[in-house]
C-alpha cells in the first residue's frame, strides 16, 4: 500500500494565487531551483568536448575516457528514487543543500584532480550530489508552485534551462577548454554550486513529515543496485558491444534485481515506490513518453555532432553554432509550452510532441554528404522545440493529481526517467553510426530508427493515456 504521509511546510508562502503572476519571492525561488538544474545539466555535456586533452594531461587511456562519464551516470541515475524518497521523509530543503555542498566540493575534487583517480572520485561524487539535488530541487518546485498554471509555468521555465544547459555545455565546453584549459569547466561548476549554495537556505521553505516512517530499505537496495547495474552495462555497451560478457551479465543481473524490487515493494508495508502509483495511466505513460523522448533527441544529437564535422568537415566552432542555435531553439519553445498545454492539455501536448519530434527527426534523412548543414540546423532546431513540448507535458503528466507528501517519490521517477532516458540512446542507438561501412550509412541508419521509435512511441501514449483527454 501507499504511504500516507502529512507533509509539513515551513518558511513564507512564495506562489501567488493561482493563475495570477508569481511573486518577487516566487521568482527567486524559482531562480535559485532552475539555477541547480541547469548546473546539473551543464554537467553531463561540459565535459565532452575536453575528453582528449583531459586524457593526455591526466595519462588516462582512450578506451578509459568513458568513466569520465559513466562514473556522473552511475550514482547520478541510480540513487534518484532513493533520494527523492528520503527527501519525502526528513526534509527536501535540508537534503537539497547537503547535495548542493556534496557537488561543489566534488566539483573542486574534479579541478584540481591530479590523476585519473582523484579525476573519476571527483565525477562519482557529483553525480551523487546530482542525485540528491535534481529530484529534492523538483520536489521543491511542485510543492512550492500550486498544480495549475503556476506549477505548468514553473516547469516550463525548468525544462527549458535543463534543455538549454546540455546545448550550453557543448558550446561552452569547446571554449573554455581551448582558451582555460579543461579544469576550467569543472571549476565553473564549483562556483555554480557555491552561489547556488550561498542563496538557497534563506530563500526555500522546508517541507517536513512529522511522522517519519521507517525507510523500506529492502526496496532502496534492489532498485539502487538494479539501477546501477543497468545504467553501467548501458553505459559501457557502446565501447565493448552488448556481446561482451560483463555488459550482457551485468544488464541481466540489473534487470533480475529491479524485478525482486517489484516483489519487495508489493509486500511492503512502506514501499519506496508506491505500486498503485506505478499502474497510474499518467504516471506509467508520461515517463514511457520521457524516456522516448530523452534518449531519442539525445543520439539525434549525438550523431549530427559526427555528420557535420567527420561528413561535412565543420569546424567544432561552427558545429557549436548549430547547436547554439538548437539552445536558441529550445528557449522560445520553453517559452511557449505551458501556453499549448493550458489551452489542449498537457496529455495532448505531450502526444503532438513527440509526433513533431518524430516527423522532424525522418526530415533530416534529407541530408547528403556534400551538403545539409542548414536543413540539419532547421531540423534539429524545430525537433528540439518538440523535444521542449515533451519534456515539460510529461512533467505536467505525472506530477499532476499527485499528493504532496508523494511530490518527492513522483518528480524521482521524473528525474530518473530523465537520466536513464539520456544514458540509454547513444548506447543503443549510438553505436550503429559508427559500425556501418561508412559514417554516414550509419547516420542515416540511426536518424531512419529513431524517427520509427519516436512516432511509434506518441502512438502508444496516445492510445494508453485516452486522446482525448486533458490532464
Amino acid at each position: 500500500m501507499a504511504i500516507d504521509t502529512q507533509t509539513t511546510t515551513t518558511g513564507p508562502h512564495t506562489a501567488a494565487p493561482e493563475g495570477g503572476p508569481l511573486s518577487g519571492r516566487a521568482r527567486l525561488v524559482l531562480f535559485v531551483l532552475c539555477a541547480a538544474q541547469f548546473m546539473v545539466a551543464l554537467d553531463f555535456s561540459v565535459l565532452n568536448v575536453a575528453l582528449p586533452v583531459l586524457g593526455e594531461d591526466l595519462g588516462m587511456s582512450r578506451s578509459a575516457l568513458q568513466w569520465a562519464i559513466t562514473a556522473f551516470a552511475l550514482p547520478s541515475g541510480g540513487f534518484l528514487l532513493l533520494f527523492g524518497r528520503i527527501a519525502d521523509l526528513y526534509g527536501r530543503k535540508r537534503l537539497f543543500l547537503t547535495g548542493l555542498a556534496v557537488f561543489g566540493a566534488a566539483s573542486v575534487l574534479a579541478t584540481l584532480a591530479w590523476d585519473p583517480a582523484s579525476f573519476l572520485t571527483g565525477r562519482a561524487l557529483q553525480g551523487l550530489g546530482a542525485a540528491v539535488i535534481v529530484p529534492t530541487g523538483m520536489s521543491l518546485l511542485t510543492t512550492t508552485f500550486p498544480e495549475g498554471p503556476q506549477r505548468d509555468r514553473a516547469l516550463g521555465i525548468s525544462g527549458t534551462l535543463l534543455s538549454l544547459g546540455f546545448t550550453v555545455g557543448m558550446v561552452l565546453g569547446g571554449v573554455m577548454t581551448d582558451t582555460l584549459g579543461w579544469r576550467s569547466t569543472m571549476g565553473l561548476l564549483a562556483v555554480a554550486a557555491v552561489g547556488v549554495l550561498f542563496l538557497a537556505p534563506g530563500l526555500l521553505p522546508e517541507s517536513r513529515n512529522p511522522e517519519r516512517p521507517r525507510l523500506d530499505v529492502p526496496g532502496a537496495v534492489t532498485v539502487t543496485a538494479g539501477l546501477l547495474a543497468v545504467i553501467y552495462s548501458l553505459s559501457t555497451a557502446a565501447q565493448r558491444g552488448f556481446g561482451d560478457v560483463d555488459v550482457w551479465g551485468t544488464l541481466v543481473a540489473g534487470l533480475v534485481l529491479l524485478a525482486v524490487f517489484v516483489a519487495v515493494e508489493s509486500r511492503a508495508a512502506a514501499p519506496l515506490v508506491s505500486l498503485p502509483m506505478l499502474k497510474r495511466r499518467t504516471v506509467a505513460w508520461g515517463n514511457f513518453g520521457g524516456l522516448v523522448t530523452f534518449s531519442m533527441m539525445s543520439t539525434v544529437v549525438f550523431v549530427l555532432t559526427l555528420y557535420l564535422q567527420e561528413t561535412l568537415g565543420l569546424s567544432s566552432f561552427r558545429t557549436g553554432l548549430v547547436f547554439g542555435i538548437q539552445g536558441l531553439a529550445s528557449v522560445a519553445a520553453g517559452a511557449y509550452a505551458p501556453k499549448v498545454i493550458g489551452r489542449f492539455g498537457a496529455r495532448r501536448t505531450l502526444v503532438g510532441s513527440l509526433v513533431g519530434q518524430g516527423v522532424l527527426g525522418a526530415a533530416l534523412l534529407g541530408v547528403g554528404t556534400g551538403s545539409g548543414a542548414l536543413l540539419a540546423t532547421a531540423a534539429v532546431s524545430l525537433a528540439s522545440m518538440c523535444h521542449l513540448g515533451a519534456i515539460i507535458s510529461y512533467g505536467v503528466v505525472v506530477t499532476s493529481g499527485v499528493p504532496d507528501e508523494q511530490q518527492g517519490l513522483a518528480t524521482g521517477l521524473v528525474t530518473t526517467t530523465q537520466q536513464i532516458g539520456l544514458t540509454v540512446g547513444i548506447p543503443l542507438l549510438g553505436v550503429l553510426a559508427t559500425t556501418q561501412a561508412t559514417l554516414f550509412g550509419g547516420v542515416r541508419t540511426v536518424l531512419a530508427v529513431d524517427a520509427v521509435i519516436v512516432l511509434a512511441a506518441a502512438l502508444l501514449v496516445a492510445v494508453g493515456l485516452g486522446r482525448g483527454r486533458r490532464a
